[in-house]
């Protein structure tokens, strides 16, 4: 893993705090978690929604659901940490929702503010391929041609 680069146009280190980490039935709300990472030393807010869509592969999606391991939330909770150990990041708030969604439903949210943009977006995105490459969530499709399928997780 990286080292953060010094900032000097910043007047204190990055706060690196973790103000969210969920694994959950609740709805997810994206502009609330950009308001749980608010900081007035960050010049910039990434966010990211992970919404069910209504297709893939080149077939129908009605919903799905998500079944999550029973260490799925140390787990996200550990990637979390070790992501924001290494970013110079201010704060950082994730969720991933489990249970059934509809299409459109947001099933991630993750939010990160920080001092620059390059920051924000670069570990905003790191965590969502961690977390998608390492927290052990199942996805259960349910097509609209009447079948179903899981999908794999890591």
């Amino acid at each position: 893993m990286s080292t953060p680069t010094r900032d000097d146009s910043r007047l204190s280190t990055p706060g690196r705090r973790v103000t969210l980490v969920r694994v959950g039935p609740e709805e997810l709300d994206v502009a609330g978690f950009a308001a749980l990472v608010a900081d007035p030393v960050a010049g910039a807010v990434a966010t990211f929604a992970g919404n069910v869509r209504n297709h893939d592969h080149g077939r129908a999606v009605l919903g799905l659901e998500y079944v999550a391991h029973p260490t799925a939330g140390e787990t996200l909770a550990r990637v979390v940490a070790e992501v924001v150990e290494t970013s110079a990041v201010d704060a950082v708030a994730v969720a991933h929702r489990v249970g059934p969604l509809a299409v459109g439903d947001c099933a991630l949210a993750v939010a990160v503010s920080a001092a620059h943009r390059a920051e924000a977006f670069g570990t905003c995105a790191r965590l969502v391929d961690e977390i998608k490459d390492r927290v052990p969530i199942w996805k259960h499709q349910h097509l609209a041609d009447g079948t179903s399928e899981w999908v794999a997780c890591p």
